[in-house]
């Protein structure tokens, strides 16, 4: 089976029009709303949320019903029609499951892994998902971080051709229904450095280490086309990968 990815960069132009006409309908309310993020838990009117556009994307929905549930809340009943972004954690495999992605790394096969993570596409796209929280392309070096298990271990080398595999494999162009999907590198940058190995917990490297070292495979991934990023947890040297106000 071949994959064949989709250059999301093709359609630039079109889309840019579609969305300056789209931007100029909206008010500062809705705008604002196409960047909130939200989940099921996050509060019991998510309904009405949603059809006042104050809801761009929602996380790890359980199923296409659900999925549907709110789409059609997004499409049918608010104002401008945006469809709602569906972003989910795909780490190895969906319904089909595969080996964890530090074992896929074993193999030292990118075809391999590419097709799995296509195969891993399209079985979360029939169920209305477009985008991917993975792969995770953190080098990690110390054992006690248990997060390793997410990545391709400690080689650059090896988690750069991975970072690529995966993102190649999750924006194939021929998934179910001409569907495509996005991709999330993460996590943006250096969290596999995290001291002691502890979740969350601070970085410090020099920017040598930073740039010849955990930057690689990110860098990998955007040449292989990754069309998003996740930001990472930790500080850098005291300054956080991300904060608000």
């Amino acid at each position: 089976m071949s994959s064949v990815s989709f250059d999301f960069n093709a359609l630039a132009p079109e889309i840019e029009v579609r969305v300056e006409a789209l931007l100029a309908q909206m008010t500062l309310e809705e705008k604002v709303g196409q960047l909130f993020q939200a989940n099921l838990r996050w509060r019991d009117d998510l309904d009405d949320w949603i059809r006042q556009g104050h809801v761009g994307s929602l996380l790890s929905l359980n199923g296409a019903e659900q999925i549907n549930h709110f789409q059609r809340l997004a499409v049918e009943e608010s104002r401008l029609g945006i469809p709602l972004i569906i972003g989910f954690d795909v780490i190895h495999g969906f319904r089909t499951i595969f080996p964890i992605p530090v074992a896929e790394a074993c193999t030292w096969d990118p075809a391999l892994v590419e097709q799995a993570a296509r195969v891993a596409a399209a079985e979360a796209c029939v169920e209305g998902i477009d985008w991917i929280f993975a792969p995770m392309v953190d080098i990690a070096r110390d054992p006690r971080w248990g997060r390793i298990a997410e990545g391709a271990g400690e080689d650059v080398f090896l988690g750069s051709a991975m970072a690529q595999a995966r993102v190649r494999g999750f924006q194939s162009a021929n998934l179910p229904g001409g569907r495509r999907i996005v991709a999330c590198p993460k996590h943006y940058a250096a969290y596999g450095a995290a001291e002691a190995g502890k979740d969350y917990n601070t970085v410090d490297v020099s920017e040598r280490s930073l740039r010849d070292t955990y930057l690689q495979p990110f860098k990998a991934a955007f040449d292989a086309g990754a069309a998003t990023v996740m930001s990472a947890f930790n500080e850098i040297a005291g300054v956080p990968a991300s904060a608000k106000d």
